[in-house]
């Protein structure tokens, strides 16, 4: 049990196949466990398309409930809509989703009351070893359960981040990978104006069409092609349980986790003047410059959802971004929501009266080599190796390694899961760009 455990309970999550990995007797422990670990006389659970995740969900409940606390079943919701309940409902929560991971994978991903994080160090250890012990906690009386719809009340919430009388009836694509944003999309942006088209949008947990996985560029493809097919102002590509987007302009070409990141702390600093932007240390270089020159003040981070909203809420940050399109957001319980990041592009989209080719540019000065994974023998040693070939430079162990030198800089950072070392490498231009990061390549593989 111990070593399976070990498989699935990840550093923010647990995430494993269903159901030689991940099954409905690991379920409802993490309930139990979950329960007893929080203290909660209530716990909000909400889960994905995906076949597996309604046993899954409903063992959960059957431990919770055993352990005497009272559940909120919000059904099926995206992974933002269920933060969005912790947060509104100050209950702890767990939502059943693998996210973008494939069909045969499910998982849980919980939080506390008011949507903060439960990871590795912040109670999902302590929440192992109890399921572990295989011991489940039966209270003198169970919790009732109750299903509760906060669809309506998460779009209202999602629209309450921007000035609605703003908005231009842009023409937008919404891919959401046959995931919870077909559930969700449509009901944001109902009313708005908006001319919406949805691109797989029947809740599928299959993926019939193509992986959720909106990171991977081919995942994009059915997207950008459907852009340039309708002439539309944007294209919106949301993972399986629709906490990121990704987004297309309308000349069908990607736009980056940073550059996104930084269009939208412009739009966010402008609110609140002067205000924190948190950003991991693989985003872009433009993303503190455009803080900066908004009034603002960087902050940057380690990766990792737990890691920014620890932050944010050290610094009272009002935005936090990712490279992965992970947005956070201080009025929403610092937790991350691609709908609200959406949202708030649309109106910047809006303000602007220009096409997104265009507002993206000045937000884009360096050319990035994307993440980068070496499978290596010893991920530590290899970053030594490489650190003493940079001895020079000025180098920084926030996480993994960061080196910086005159016009570039790489971060080389072991993955939390595997025997694998992940580069991300940005410099003034392509050229160079290509050039450094086969030099650092060429460092690695001489190590492994």
């Amino acid at each position: 049990m111990g070593d399976s455990l070990d498989t699935i309970f990840k550093a923010y999550d647990v995430r494993g196949v269903y159901p030689d990995e991940l099954d409905e007797g690991i379920a409802k422990r993490i309930g139990n466990a979950f329960v007893r670990f929080t203290g909660a006389s209530t716990v909000v659970v909400g889960h994905d398309m995906r076949p597996s995740s309604v046993p899954l969900s409903h063992a959960f409940i059957e431990g919770a409930t055993l352990a005497g606390a009272d559940v909120v079943n919000v059904g099926l919701a995206s992974t933002d809509l269920v933060y969005f309940a912790a947060g509104t409902l100050d209950a702890p929560a767990a939502m059943f989703t693998a996210s973008h991971n494939p069909a045969q994978y499910n998982g849980v991903k919980l939080c506390r009351a008011g949507a903060a994080p439960v990871g590795e160090s912040t109670g999902l250890t302590q929440i192992k070893e109890a399921v572990a012990s295989g011991l489940l906690e039966r209270a003198e009386e169970s919790g009732h359960v109750r299903e509760q719809d906060m669809l309506e009340d998460f779009a209202a919430h999602v629209r309450s981040f921007v000035d609605v009388s703003v908005l231009r009836p842009l023409k937008i694509v919404a891919d959401t990978a046959n995931g919870m944003g077909g559930l969700v999309v449509p009901k944001v942006f109902e009313g708005l104006g908006f001319d919406v088209e949805i691109l797989f949008g029947e809740l599928d947990g299959t993926f019939p069409n193509h992986p959720a996985d909106p990171i991977q560029l081919e995942n994009l493809v059915a997207l950008q092609a459907r852009v340039l097919e309708t002439g539309a102002d944007i294209g919106l590509a949301f993972d399986g349980d629709a906490d990121r987007v990704f987004l297309v302009d309308n000349e069908g070409q990607p736009i980056s986790g940073s550059t996104t990141t930084a269009i939208v702390a412009k739009t966010m600093l402008a609110r609140t003047p002067g205000g924190t932007v948190v950003h991991n240390l693989i985003c872009s270089k433009a993303v503190p410059e455009v803080v900066r020159e908004c009034g603002g003040e960087p902050v940057r981070t380690r990766v990792g959802h737990s890691f920014i909203k620890q932050v944010m809420a050290e610094t009272d940050a009002i935005f936090g971004g990712e490279h992965s399109a992970h947005y956070y957001f201080r009025d929403n319980w610092r937790a991350d929501s691609g709908s609200i990041a959406a949202m708030v592009v649309l109106e910047a989209l809006s303000e602007s009266g220009m096409a997104l080719s265009e507002l993206r540019k000045p937000f884009e000065r360096y050319a990035a080599s994307g993440e980068i994974n070496t499978k290596v023998g010893d991920p530590l040693a290899v970053i030594e190796a490489v650190a003493a070939q940079y001895a020079d430079a000025s180098q920084d162990r926030l996480d993994g390694l960061t080196v910086e030198l005159d016009d570039w800089w790489f971060n080389l950072r072991p993955s939390n899961t595997e025997p694998l070392l992940r580069l991300n490498l940005e410099a003034a231009d392509a050229a160079a760009c290509e050039a450094h990061t086969n030099e650092v390549l060429a460092l690695i593989r001489a190590e492994s």
